[in-house]
Parts: structure tokens; C-alpha cells; sequence
């Protein structure tokens, strides 16, 4: 079963319908973007999610300590960096780690067996945002970082892409944020449909 993670939310209502319609992790930004929220505010969508939801928190090349406090106080169950993060950084947190690399060519994959030990995201590449671009990467690249390893597919899905994205690059867990958006905000109705025709395309066979 593919894992799914509804990234970027900002509010108790998104969060509680993205479980409710069968979301595995609920992704929160504390990197400076549009979509970043306060660790208040993530501490109380943390509270309000139901068992067995992951939470993770994103952070970009944030300090250690910053990072260890805010896990600690919103109950963090996996930590996302999307930065310059070393692996040995990687390796200083008790949480489980996914690793961000933004995918621009073949020459991205270079620095993947430096994060071996760890869950990849694989995100489109963009000069000044770290993801939810909402534009794809060929998938192909994909399929090549893929090889022999976990990963997570990130960068310009949508309910209308996803099943050919799974079915190209079979990947651990796909990750959506601007996907499931409309005007900027999360669209329950978009994560319902998201998250939907994922589960028909598994349990059924249907597209």
C-alpha cells in the first residue's frame, strides 16, 4: 500500500479531514514560506490528529537545538529536512529523518548515498523554493534514485497525475501540498479526491 502524506497544512480542519480520508502523515512547515506555521499552532493540529497519524515537521537547514525544541514541544513523530542537512546532521535526532533533495538532473543524484541511511523526498528543483512548487521532475530520475531504496515522491502531483506517477516510479510514499490547494489553502474536497483515487486505483484496480 502506498504511503500518502498531505504536506503544508496549517489548520486543525485540513489536518482532521486529511486523516479521516485516510492520510498516513500530516506534514507541517516551520521553514520560512507562505506556508509555514507557528510550533502553537502545530502543537494543537498534533493534539487533534487520531492515533497512528505521523506527524512531521519540515524544517531547512534550521539549528539542531531549534529543531530538537520544536519536535519535543508539538510531538513530532518524523523530521523532514529539505536543506543543505548533512547526513551526519541527520543523525543527531531521535525521530525518524526523510531527507529532501530537489531534483534537477542526473547530477542531483549524485549526493544521494550520502543520506543511505535515511528515507528520501524526491522534489522538483527550484532556485528559491525548498518545495510545494507545484511543478513536476521527470520521473525517470526518479525510477534511477529509486533503485534499491525507499523513497518518497514529491513535486507537482495532483489527483490527476498521481496514479501514472506511482505506477512509473512505484515509490515507498507520494507527498502532495500545492496539489491539493486551491487559492493558496488547502481544499479539503482536493485531499478527499487525492487520497480517494489512490485507494480505488489499490483496492480495485479502477483509475
Amino acid at each position: 500500500m502506498i504511503r500518502i502524506k498531505i504536506c503544508g497544512i496549517r489548520d486543525i480542519a485540513a489536518a482532521v479531514a486529511a486523516a479521516e480520508a485516510g492520510a498516513d502523515a500530516i506534514g507541517m512547515v516551520f521553514a520560512p514560506s507562505r506556508r509555514q506555521i507557528s510550533p502553537d499552532i502545530a502543537r494543537e493540529i498534533c493534539r487533534a490528529l487520531p492515533p497512528f497519524i505521523s506527524k512531521v515537521g519540515v524544517f531547512v537547514d534550521a539549528g539542531e537545538q531549534e529543531v530538537k525544541n520544536i519536535a519535543g514541544y508539538c510531538g513530532l513523530d518524523v523530521l523532514q529536512f529539505h536543506g543543505q542537512e548533512t547526513s551526519e546532521y541527520c543523525s543527531r535526532f531521535a525521530q525518524k529523518v526523510i531527507k529532501g533533495v530537489q531534483v534537477r538532473d542526473e547530477q542531483s543524484l549524485l549526493r544521494l548515498a550520502e543520506y543511505a541511511p535515511y528515507t528520501l523526498l524526491l522534489d522538483s528543483y527550484h532556485p528559491a523554493e525548498k518545495g510545494g512548487t507545484g511543478h513536476a521532475f521527470p520521473w525517470e530520475l526518479a525510477v534511477q534514485a529509486g533503485l534499491g531504496r525507499r523513497i518518497v515522491l514529491a513535486g507537482g502531483l495532483h489527483a490527476g497525475n498521481v496514479l501514472a506517477a506511482i505506477q512509473t516510479v512505484k515509490p515507498f510514499a507520494v507527498d502532495v501540498s500545492s496539489g491539493v490547494e486551491s487559492d493558496g489553502n488547502k481544499d479539503i474536497q482536493k485531499i478527499q479526491t487525492f487520497i480517494s483515487t489512490i485507494r480505488r486505483w489499490e483496492y480495485h484496480g479502477e483509475s
